[in-house]
């Protein structure tokens, strides 16, 4: 019946364990069954049982590296603005590059 319908479940076999990251925390399940339910095009996967264990993020923070801008973007945002090269360029790495942010900030 499930095919009928365009559906198809299977087992995923000899899964030793499911990690689940999070900005916070990662979870880990040890030895569960994993299925794949495909529907439309699809894929869902079911993680049943097994061993849970929950443990706070070891992500790193983020090195501070400098934004290359590009000198084609900060004439853009130049000559929209009418500002200069110098606050283009200040504005574009304030913005994270976002050229519609850093002309809406030299705008404003």
């Amino acid at each position: 019946m499930m095919q009928r319908m365009g559906m198809n479940m299977d087992a995923v076999p000899n899964v030793e364990q499911v990690i689940i990251k999070t900005s916070s925390k990662e979870i880990t399940i040890e030895q569960p069954e994993v299925a794949v339910l495909e529907m439309q095009g699809q894929r869902i996967f079911q993680v049943v049982g097994g061993k849970i264990a929950e443990k706070a993020s070891e992500r790193t923070a983020p090195t501070a590296s400098k934004l290359v801008v590009s000198e084609e973007d900060v004439k853009l945002v130049a000559d929209q603005t009418g500002k200069s090269v110098e606050e283009a360029r200040k504005a574009l790495e304030e913005c994270d590059g976002d050229l519609a942010k850093a002309i809406l900030l030299l705008q404003s």
